[in-house]
């Protein structure tokens, strides 16, 4: 593990809104919280939805999400605990652990399922939606494992754990980078008393989560099962997080793409007829 000196910034964004995650389910029934939702695809744009997982009852998660297609983004599932089973149309499988990470391109069409590999145990993570430019949401789909230990981490002089997923975070490169979108995806883990800062460019869409205990940005107490949206403030050169306890949260920042979003379900284009072409791919089986 590397160790990391924090960058001095001349000024932290603020936060401009506390989000309460909405309960639903999804695939055969999965218990989830709904962070990210549709109302909120613009102001993060290009991030387009955020699911949080959570439960030690396997009523909550056993039966997974069996086959389902995607068209147009990109998927970012990070496992916290638990183990998930990944297949796809393409015969691709893989599992997905403790502290692992499955990036996926579904581009122009993918069908795949992930079911819990586990009777019982806790069952704990996100799913990140990261749209993709027009130019790339037909390329081919494509999909990558990374597996806990293949994640960068570093350490600060307060002992403030980083796990650097995507991005660049004070000098330390993640796992995942993107040209377009530009995102950073950082799993912080924060002792009591710390401080933790890291750049984020001013071009930038931004939001932290708390999952445990709660932190401070500024006078604003962000509590845990919390999203906290960081203030596009020109002058602010990243952000400055303080925690009075322990605290854990995942910070997620990336370049807007401006362009249109039109979502139905699990297709997301930037026009109505493409989205009927993708209902139409879907149905004729033309969907990888």
């Amino acid at each position: 593990m590397n160790t990391a000196s924090q960058q001095k910034l001349h000024q932290s964004r603020s936060i401009e809104r506390l989000i309460e995650g909405v309960a639903t389910s999804d695939g055969a029934g999965v218990s989830l919280t709904r962070v990210l939702t549709g109302k909120l695809q613009r102001r993060l744009d290009p991030f387009l939805m955020l699911d949080a997982f959570g439960s030690d009852d396997p009523d909550d998660y056993i039966a997974g999400f069996p086959d389902h297609p995607h068209r147009g983004f990109e998927t970012i599932t990070y496992m916290l605990a638990g183990r998930m089973r990944h297949r796809d149309s393409a015969g691709h499988e893989g599992l997905l652990q403790n502290g692992g990470v499955q990036w996926m391109t579904a581009g122009r069409g993918a069908i795949h399922s992930e079911i819990p590999e586990q009777e019982d145990g806790t069952m704990e993570g996100f799913q990140l939606w990261l749209n993709l430019p027009a130019k790339n949401k037909m390329a081919a789909p494509w999909y990558k494992d990374f597996p806990s230990e293949s994640i960068p981490e570093y350490v600060t002089p307060e002992d403030v754990t980083v796990r650097v997923i995507a991005g660049n975070s004070n000098g330390v490169a993640g796992a995942m980078s993107r040209e377009v979108t530009e995102p950073l995806y950082l799993d912080i883990h924060m002792p009591a008393g710390s401080t933790f800062a890291t750049a984020l460019p001013a071009t930038h869409n931004a939001f932290i989560y708390v999952y445990r205990g709660a932190v401070k940005v500024g006078d604003m107490l962000v509590e845990s099962k919390r999203m906290g949206i960081l203030g596009n403030t020109p002058d602010a050169d990243g952000v400055m997080l303080t925690a009075p306890h322990d605290a854990r949260l995942i910070l997620v920042a990336g370049k807007p793409l401006n362009e249109p979003i039109v979502q139905y379900g699990p297709f997301v284009m930037n026009t109505q007829e493409e989205i009927h072409q993708a209902l139409e791919d879907y149905r004729n089986g033309r969907l990888a």
